[in-house]
């Protein structure tokens, strides 16, 4: 995922939240209003396929929006004191071979380094280290889509040492570096379509790990939405080594309690990493509320946010979202259906409060 994306998607947040943190730090479009706001304005957001993120007024304006007049966008700069240093410190990240120690982005934001440390990651939705690991690997992307070689690119983003970028690069390209200069040509993922209590079940990995776990009634339905999603990738129809994977994901839906130890290729926004990882400390048989997954990330207000990541789970039961309710208890909407939900629910507690035999 580009930083771009992931930026917009941070922004995106910050609006469902209605953030005056990200006041005057960037402004947001509607296209079916016409209209443009801060991110705090108080209007019911829009649908994220309807927004457009625009950083300054003048910018939003030439797209042809007008400004809303009920939060007064052009007024938000004045009431955005941080919006600037945080502006200069990506600039001075984006500019920069190497990341800057956090000491010199707060020297030159004017900040003490914790208090830079927290207004930054409140604006953008990420530390600044890891934006600056995005950046780079935006610009590793770039050169491999220029025709360099790998070693070139890895260099040409400022990595010192090639082992430094290998460490996460599948995580930041969704691919293998080679893979990736191609297009996504010869990226190989693995799969087959199963059954289950749950009707039918897909099942995909690459060669690092499951990439996706769904459910549904239709088999054919649910290998052209893998084929929608890995559009680039080379599909192979699971041989009977991969069958034995599938029927051990099988065997963890029927058996909660015999537990997961599959490994995962998980890839997603810095944000969306931090939910999954909090979904997958809750332990079969227990739930916890969206509200309960934002203060155990650290971020007590992006409750929608949370909603929102649970529904971009591509890896079911594994990243367990089925476990997130509401506050009161009631289930909400699930990618694979309610009474998916519940049924998996069901399943896990009634191993939790079975006798020890």
């Amino acid at each position: 995922m580009t930083l771009a994306i992931q930026a917009d998607d941070q922004r995106y947040v910050a609006v469902q939240n209605r953030d005056p943190a990200a006041d005057g730090v960037f402004f947001y479009g509607v296209r079916t209003t016409g209209v443009y706001c801060r991110p705090s304005c108080a209007a019911r957001p829009a649908r994220r396929e309807n927004l457009s993120f625009y950083p300054t007024c003048d910018a939003a304006e030439q797209a042809g929006y007008r400004a809303c007049k009920r939060c007064r966008p052009r007024d938000s700069i004045r009431q955005s004191p941080h919006a600037d240093a945080v502006r200069r410190a990506c600039a001075l990240i984006e500019a920069a071979e190497e990341t800057p120690v956090l000491a010199e982005l707060a020297d030159a934001a004017g900040l003490s380094p914790f208090h830079f440390h927290r207004v930054f990651k409140a604006v953008t939705g990420v530390t600044p280290r890891a934006y600056g690991t995005a950046k780079r690997a935006e610009r590793v992307q770039a050169e491999l889509a220029g025709g360099a070689s790998v070693t070139e690119a890895i260099y040409a983003a400022g990595y010192n040492a090639s082992s430094r970028f290998y460490e996460g690069a599948a995580a930041r390209l969704g691919m293998a570096p080679s893979a990736f200069r191609k297009g996504g040509v010869g990226a190989a993922i693995r799969f087959a379509v199963g059954e289950c209590s749950l009707g039918n079940i897909l099942v995909a990995a690459t060669d690092k790990g499951i990439c996706a776990i769904w459910f549904g009634d239709d088999p054919d339905k649910l290998v052209r939405a893998l084929q929608d999603r890995f559009a680039h990738a080379e599909l192979i129809g699971g041989d009977s080594d991969f069958e034995k994977i599938v029927a051990r994901v099988v065997g963890s839906v029927e058996r909660p309690e015999v537990g997961w130890d599959l490994p995962l290729d998980i890839t997603g926004t810095a944000f969306q990493q931090r939910v999954w990882q909090a979904l997958r400390a809750i332990p079969p048989g227990e739930t916890r509320s969206y509200t309960d997954v934002a203060a155990a990330i650290g971020q007590p207000s992006a409750v929608r946010a949370v909603a929102s990541a649970c529904a971009s789970n591509a890896i079911a039961v594994a990243i367990p979202c089925h476990r997130v309710v509401r506050t009161d208890g009631s289930l909400s909407g699930y990618r694979w259906g309610v009474e998916v939900k519940r049924r998996l629910l069901e399943a896990e507690r009634s191993i939790s409060v079975s006798p020890s035999p």
